[in-house]
């Protein structure tokens, strides 16, 4: 009885321990990742420092120097990566690319490969007939990172209140880049972001129309009313029914 009320024990512990560690998540799994880019497009250069695909700094190359994805971030720490150091990574880039653009135009032909963008266009703040809102532009899908993001209302261009970011990249081997417009929305408003690769002249519009919300007490009047007419009309149903089987019983 010992040995076996011992064993059921031990058992019983492994059995708990077995089950504490089955039910204890993975930890979760970050990724921390610069890119270097270079291209015979503008911009000719590009170098970000991304955390889970959000853009943390960007490079500014003809600065020279890091600057925060937003205004309150921290700092780049001066002693991690000198400008000195990224003038070399850059130079290095372009050597390269500009020897495998003669290599593979002379002896190996390659298509090059090109994402078509894709646009979403939405508010950054809960919709309110005139009162001020930004609209967010954000397109994904983009490789090579050489577009530009055009903002139009009701067809006519609009350029104040625009603010456009750097390319962020992302796993796929693409980039996201988000284009802000500052508006006081009114009914019957058209908003487009029209998202132009300029190399070969395609464009793609992503429209974005002013729809004032429904009040909720409105909502609510709406609902009981229709519960109340789909209630009348089953029961309009129900005694036609009836005078029908009292018909059909007395003939």
């Amino acid at each position: 009885m010992g040995a076996a009320g011992g064993r059921g024990a031990l058992l019983g512990a492994l059995l708990g321990v077995a089950l504490v560690t089955a039910a204890t998540p993975e930890p979760p799994v970050h990724s921390l990742a610069e890119v270097l880019f270079c291209q015979p497009d503008m911009p000719s250069l590009g170098l970000a420092v991304t955390f889970d695909e959000e853009q943390l700094f960007w490079f500014d190359a003809p600065m020279l120097r890091w600057q925060p994805r937003l205004p309150d971030f921290p700092a780049w720490p001066e002693a991690t990566e000198p400008p000195s150091e990224l003038v070399h990574d850059t130079t290095l880039c372009q050597d390269v690319l500009e020897f495998l653009t003669a290599y593979t135009s002379k002896y190996m032909p390659m298509a090059e490969a090109k994402g078509i963008p894709v646009a979403n266009v939405f508010l950054k703040r809960p919709l309110e007939l005139g009162r001020p809102n930004t609209l967010v532009c954000m397109v994904g899908n983009i490789f090579p990172p050489a577009v530009t993001i055009g903002w139009q209302r009701d067809g006519v261009p609009v350029t104040d209140g625009v603010t456009d970011t750097t390319y962020t990249p992302v796993e796929d081997l693409g980039f996201v880049r988000f284009s802000y417009l500052e508006v006081t929305p009114q009914a019957g408003d058209v908003y487009s972001c029209i998202v132009t690769r300029e190399r070969d002249n395609t464009s793609v519009l992503t429209y974005w129309v002013p729809q004032d919300p429904v009040p909720s007490d409105v909502l609510a009047t709406a609902l009981c009313g229709a519960a109340m007419a789909l209630g009348i009309l089953l029961a309009l149903v129900g005694l036609a029914l009836l005078v029908a089987t009292r018909r059909h019983r007395h003939g």
